[in-house]
């Protein structure tokens, strides 16, 4: 667990550093409409359980396309910590910026995982941190351990913008 947590604390220090003598360091973000697409990899994810040898290496590919200054969809395909293929699609809320990271929550659905309604579909809510530079950036979703069904942990999931308008 303390893995997870070192990581977690190093993220959040390394995204606020640079915003940290900023007079508006808590902003609430402007919903006004936009368009961005952006391409993301799978996750790593460092699990509080370390010891049940789940698999920390998610590969996978989705999109995040941003129609409000608040909102993104979201759909993608990544290789679980059950070392089963998930699928999951949803929403990114993020309403207000501590510095340059985003925060709020995925709200999604989620399949794939054995222990869970046998693989089926389940909805879940992550809160997630996203910080963006340009064209690249970072979502850390901070995952609850569900009973013995879903392991948590900490995840990053590298970004790359495709366009902005």
């Amino acid at each position: 667990m303390s893995r997870a947590f070192f990581f977690l604390a190093a993220a959040c220090a390394c995204l606020a550093a640079p915003a940290a003598s900023a007079a508006d360091f808590f902003t609430k973000i402007d919903p006004s409409p936009t368009r961005q697409l952006w391409v993301d990899t799978g996750f790593y994810t460092a699990h509080f359980d370390s010891d049940k040898d789940l698999n920390g290496n998610n590969k996978g590919l989705a999109l995040e396309y941003r129609f409000k200054g608040t909102m993104t969809a979201t759909a993608g395909r990544f290789y679980n910590s059950d070392r089963a293929w998930s699928n999951y699609a949803g929403v990114i809320w993020q309403p207000y910026a501590v510095g340059p990271v985003r925060v709020g929550l995925a709200l999604a659905a989620f399949d794939g995982y054995p222990k869970t309604r046998d693989g089926g579909w389940f909805p879940g809510a992550i809160p997630t941190l996203t910080y963006e530079y340009q064209r690249v950036g970072v979502n850390v979703g901070i995952i609850p351990n569900y009973k013995d069904r879903l392991y948590g942990g900490i995840s990053f999931q590298l970004k790359f913008k495709l366009f902005d308008k």
